[in-house]
């Protein structure tokens, strides 16, 4: 595959979701796309040295230093076919989510449209979870759009809460049996996508 989806990963944390990218990856799970750069709107996030470990340019970005407009402006500097978000916890404007339509795919720990939107990330969404008394939470991958967890949804995979769970155990769970399952095969399909219209413009 000559015309490869080029994609770029941003983060803001420990970037497990970005490894599960870069493990299928290697594994050939992701033949029509290659992750090409990893941008940070965290300067310590261990996500940058991940990316480094395996030979990817990794760049932390702030928004408060830059302003939302260079911010936003910085991402796109590397011509990139799609853009995958796996843990970033920056807000995108509308505007640049407008110009990306069907190019931004983000990772959320829950079955949408249940504990979503403004408010829920990370164990916030397992702590909502484990309050209402739900028997059963998981993950979806979406598109982006301006609404936040609003996009349509691409996969999604059910997961058990189980007597005993914590936030921290449920997201473990979460991200193990289903996050980090989910992201890698969304990005593939989307990237396929992508390789053929490529493919088609030459």
């Amino acid at each position: 595959m000559l015309n490869k989806a080029r994609i770029a990963v941003l983060v803001s944390g420990g970037g497990t979701n970005l490894e599960a990218l870069l493990n299928a990856q290697e594994a050939g799970a992701l033949p029509h796309g290659e992750i090409v750069l990893v941008l940070s709107s965290n300067p310590e996030a261990y996500a940058l040295e991940r990316a480094k470990r395996r030979g990817v340019p990794a760049i932390p970005l702030s928004r408060k230093q830059l302003g939302q407009e260079p911010f936003e402006a910085a991402l796109m500097e590397d011509r990139v076919d799609l853009v995958v978000l796996a843990g970033f916890l920056s807000i995108l404007s509308a505007d640049f989510v407008r110009r990306w339509p069907d190019r931004i795919v983000n990772v959320h720990p829950s079955l949408i449209p249940a504990f979503c939107g403004k408010g829920y990330y990370g164990l916030k969404v397992h702590e909502a979870a484990l309050r209402r008394g739900v028997r059963v939470t998981g993950a979806t991958v979406h598109l982006v759009n301006e609404i936040p967890d609003g996009g349509r949804i691409l996969l999604q995979k059910a997961v058990d809460i189980l007597p005993g769970d914590t936030p921290e155990t449920l997201q473990r769970r979460v991200m193990e049996q289903a996050e980090w399952v989910l992201l890698p095969q969304a990005a593939e399909q989307l990237a396929a996508h992508i390789a053929t219209e490529k493919e088609d413009h030459l």
